[in-house]
């Protein structure tokens, strides 16, 4: 039989705010949806919505920013406020230069801006507010996948994404930040290919590739699509956290 993969993008997702059991409201919409889900599906969050809900909220009025961030800010063309909050989640500044500034995040990530904007939140109070990666995205995901879990009685994947750019690659796509009863990350050493070579090197970035997937249906604008049902996924490896996927700065040859 033909292997088939199906995607749904949850409808009427509420406009998140801080304290908002984001679970909760994903039941309640599969529900209404008419999605009960099976054992192996997978549900791919945005990782806004988490964030919105953890209150991962910084004011940039209540922000003074350092020499550093006024030196970046001035090269960047950057608001030396956000610069500073960028920083504050960051182990190191890598690259920079106008509009742009690519650090190494305190979770490990190498991203632009440590994965804070100001996108798709509600600015109309009149606040600068930006917003900041969940403080543990594997966490979060393993206490949404519990209570999706115990309300369905099955046992699913739960991946938080976010959209990455790439170096030589033009464009953005999702990766994930945070995943639970998924594979991040499998090996294929060992394995014969259709020549019966054995593979050397190979690892496939299961949960970026589901991350990748998701976000087509999500898109990035005004669509209103932060959550997304995965039907049709087979689990090839043990479950491992998202955090398996950053590559140790040691092996990294870029850096």
């Amino acid at each position: 039989m033909a292997k088939k993969l199906t995607l749904s993008a949850i409808s009427d997702i509420p406009m998140i705010e801080p304290g908002d059991d984001v679970a909760a409201i994903i039941v309640t919409r599969l529900r209404s949806d008419g999605i009960i889900p099976n054992d192996g599906d997978v549900i791919v969050i945005a990782q806004k919505i988490v964030s919105k809900a953890e209150g991962r909220y910084v004011n940039l009025a209540d922000i003074a920013p350092g020499p550093k961030a006024l030196e970046l800010a001035k090269a960047t063309g950057k608001d030396p406020r956000h610069v500073e909050v960028v920083l504050s989640e960051s182990t190191a500044v890598l690259r920079y230069r106008t509009n742009v500034l690519i650090v190494a995040h305190r979770l490990g990530f190498v991203m632009a801006n440590a994965g804070i904007d100001e996108s798709n939140i509600d600015h109309s109070r009149g606040d600068p507010l930006v917003l900041l990666l969940p403080s543990d995205p594997d966490g979060s995901c393993a206490k949404i996948k519990q209570t999706i879990d115990a309300e369905f009685k099955v046992s699913i994947g739960v991946i938080i994404n976010d959209s990455f750019g790439r170096p030589w690659r033009n464009g953005v796509v999702g990766v994930a930040l945070g995943c639970a009863g998924v594979p991040s990350i499998e090996s294929l050493v060992g394995r014969p290919d259709l020549y019966g070579r054995r593979l050397q090197i190979t690892e496939v970035a299961v949960a970026d590739e589901l991350a990748a997937a998701a976000s087509l249906m999500m898109g990035q604008a005004s669509e209103g699509m932060p959550v997304v049902h995965i039907r049709g996924f087979d689990r090839p490896a043990e479950n491992k956290p998202a955090r398996a996927l950053v590559r140790p700065k040691e092996l990294d040859m870029f850096r």
